[in-house]
């Protein structure tokens, strides 16, 4: 059963149906609001009746999300979000299901559960806020915390190398991934949308401010200064240019990523790489989702959209092909056949 898709003029749904009566208990400043209020604009104009929606998190400072908006919704245990968030679309496949998670709940705790969850397929959409460390319990190193970083669990800096969530989830056969900021609410709309109406797992990971516990943690990427050499906004069909003046764009040197600039040693727009979400084979998307300062800019935006079939979908047909070649049809049916024997 695929979800109801309704034209969105038809349901009359605006934002402040999707607004919860509870206060919202994030700090001030925290970049979770802006990712709020972009939900709240995204499921007005999914075309989907509002009870159709469920809201699943586990725990940390982003799993308040289900009480922050007005729908169907599960607060999880630490990591558990994706096996809840499965079983509900399993049960029920015509929901839209959105799974809310940090980086130490997803990639920590919930590592397994992620990694099974993205490469099953189930259509859902995930929504990784991504802080560097942990905020709920005040301050620990987290999987995405950069390494030598001090922090309360790592006074000397951490000796471990972080996960990069775009590696991860195309290393898991991801078949969506994005990439937004919490700087940029109708960007990140925009990209909650193509998320949404994209069928299985979706995966979109926001560079989201702690001002409290890592404040600044992306302003290499966010600060007026330095954002024009390290934001690279990409789009299918166009090259990836960036630069205060658009004159800096990324190349394919044979198996390698590079940084170069037009019009300097012969580099015209023509040989800078376009960009295709769309190709299949992982391998460009992969090298596009490394790219880290200070060597390159952060690509933000769809880094790779690609249609393959569900878990959900292979599911359902399954259980309708056994429902009609099965000569059992009821309970009462199961519970007669074979031998059977009365009880004086």
């Amino acid at each position: 059963m695929e979800n109801q898709v309704i034209a969105p003029d038809e349901l009359q749904l605006s934002k402040e149906d999707f607004a919860s009566d509870q206060m919202v208990k994030w700090c001030p400043g925290c970049g979770d609001h802006a990712i709020l209020h972009a939900v709240e604009n995204v499921f007005p104009n999914l075309g989907i009746p509002k009870e159709d929606f469920v809201v699943v998190s586990g725990i940390g400072c982003s799993s308040r999300f289900p009480y922050y908006m007005n729908t169907y919704g599960i607060h999880g245990i630490h990591g558990r979000a994706a096996p809840l968030a499965t079983g509900v679309k399993l049960a029920n496949p015509k929901l839209s299901v959105w799974m809310i998670t940090g980086d130490g709940d997803s990639m920590a705790i919930g590592g397994n559960h992620f990694i099974h969850t993205i490469r099953r397929n189930i259509d859902i959409n995930i929504l990784l806020f991504n802080n560097k460390i942990y905020g709920l319990t005040k301050g620990q190193y987290s999987p995405t915390t950069p390494k030598g970083t001090k922090t309360k669990t790592s006074p000397q800096g951490t000796f471990e190398r972080p996960f990069n969530p775009g590696e991860l989830v195309i290393g898991a056969q991801g078949n969506f991934f994005a990439r937004a900021l919490d700087t940029n609410p109708k960007t990140m709309t925009k990209i909650f949308l193509e998320a949404a109406r994209h069928k299985g797992t979706s995966l979109v990971e926001v560079l989201q401010n702690c001002v409290i516990f890592a404040n600044k943690a992306h302003d290499l990427i966010t600060s007026r200064e330095t954002r024009d050499d390290y934001q690279l906004w990409i789009e299918h069909g166009k090259p990836l240019i960036f630069g205060k003046n658009n004159e800096k764009g990324i190349v394919l040197k044979g198996t390698k990523l590079e940084v170069a600039t037009i019009g300097e040693n012969g580099v015209t727009e023509k040989d800078i790489l376009v960009h295709d979400q769309y190709e299949s084979d992982p391998g460009i998307h992969m090298m596009i989702a490394r790219m880290m300062p200070p060597e390159f800019p952060v690509a933000l935006g769809v880094i790779r959209s690609v249609e393959f079939e569900t878990f959900d979908q292979t599911m359902m047909q399954t259980i309708a092909a056994e429902k009609e070649n099965s000569s059992i049809h009821s309970v009462d049916e199961l519970l007669n056949s074979g031998g059977t024997w009365t009880i004086d």
